[in-house]
């Protein structure tokens, strides 16, 4: 997943169609010269609509869609012919996307299934024929309803990564490193901080053929919640992980107080997060002997899974695909 083409964040216009005008019309036969009214109703102004593609995991292929116009509906014509409606503009997207107005903020709606269609910005309704306005007592009425004018509003999409597990921890900590080791995913890796910019995801295969999908969330600093760092614009990603793995390296001057620091920023950005199932993951264990993990235990919550884990050396690797697992299940 190259930065470059990880797009979670877009802004355009959206601008639906409008309806078609109804026609004013009389049925003019040869034998019946006094023919009711027979205008036809004017087409639907073409919807903008958002479905669902599991096989799309970026905004990238519409990072340059400025703007989305849909087409108007045809008017109506004689003989209660109807005009067609205006073609619907379809937009795909990844699973996890959320649709928000930008003049608001609100949130519209979230496209979580694969397939799943949600009307983004409505079609103007067609206005109706004058066959439609005859009563007893006007029984030619020469007037009809014109089309209903389209909507025009900016919409803000952002994506969510959708994973089981997601990665949780300091710049550094480890994350890239723990999921190059456990999946096929190839995520830059340095020994400086925010080395990872976009979230890389990987499937992890367990036993018997089963697998899940973890995320590495670029790191965390303390403040992330207050726009600090790269601020909150990746905490959002969170937010749609089933379990929560925290990781702390072995080297940190206080395990217990980098954990606090990240669950704080959490509890900040969103109460909801602590709801989620939680693991401890100490990283870069290789450097420890028995005597300071024992040190290390003392130190750690009570109530929070824990191992120690090493990618490099493959220490702890398959307990913790076993407490992942036993999480997700």
């Amino acid at each position: 997943m190259a930065s470059s083409n990880f797009i979670d964040y877009i802004k355009f216009c959206s601008r639906s169609g409008a309806g078609g005008s109804g026609a004013v019309s009389f049925r003019r036969e040869k034998h019946v010269p006094k023919g009711g009214p027979d205008g036809g109703n004017g087409g639907r102004g073409g919807h903008i609509i958002l479905r669902g593609n599991a096989q799309l995991w970026t905004l990238l292929h519409l990072k340059y869609k400025k703007h989305v116009l849909a087409d108007n509906g045809q008017s109506g014509s004689g003989s209660r012919s109807s005009g067609a409606d205006g073609e619907d503009v379809i937009l795909e997207v990844p699973l996890g996307t959320i649709a928000k107005s930008d003049e608001t903020k609100k949130k519209l709606f979230e496209i979580t299934e694969d397939g799943q269609e949600v009307i983004l910005t409505p079609g103007g309704r067609g206005g109706l024929g004058n066959e439609n306005f005859k009563t007893a007592t006007n029984q030619t009425p020469r007037f009809a309803q014109p089309g209903e004018e389209g909507k025009e509003e900016w919409i803000i999409l952002e994506l969510k990564v959708l994973a089981d597990v997601g990665l949780v921890g300091l710049p550094n900590a480890g994350k890239s490193t723990l999921l190059s080791a456990v999946s096929a995913a190839r995520p830059e890796i340095a020994d400086y901080p925010f080395t990872t910019l976009v979230p890389n995801l990987g499937v992890v295969s367990y036993r018997d053929h089963k697998s899940f999908v973890m995320a590495d969330i670029p790191g965390i600093i303390e403040g992330a919640a207050e726009g600090k760092g790269l601020g909150i614009r990746f905490l959002r990603h969170i937010e749609r992980n089933s379990v929560l793995l925290f990781m702390v390296p072995a080297d940190a001057d206080d395990i217990k107080e980098e954990y606090q620091i990240l669950l704080g920023e959490l509890t900040k950005y969103n109460p909801e997060l602590l709801d989620k199932d939680r693991l401890l993951a100490i990283s870069k264990s290789d450097l420890l002997d028995e005597e300071l993990k024992a040190e290390i235990r003392k130190e750690l919550p009570e109530d929070l899974p824990y191992c120690f884990i090493s990618s490099i050396t493959q220490e702890g690797i398959a307990e913790l695909k076993d407490q992942i697992w036993k999480s997700l299940n």
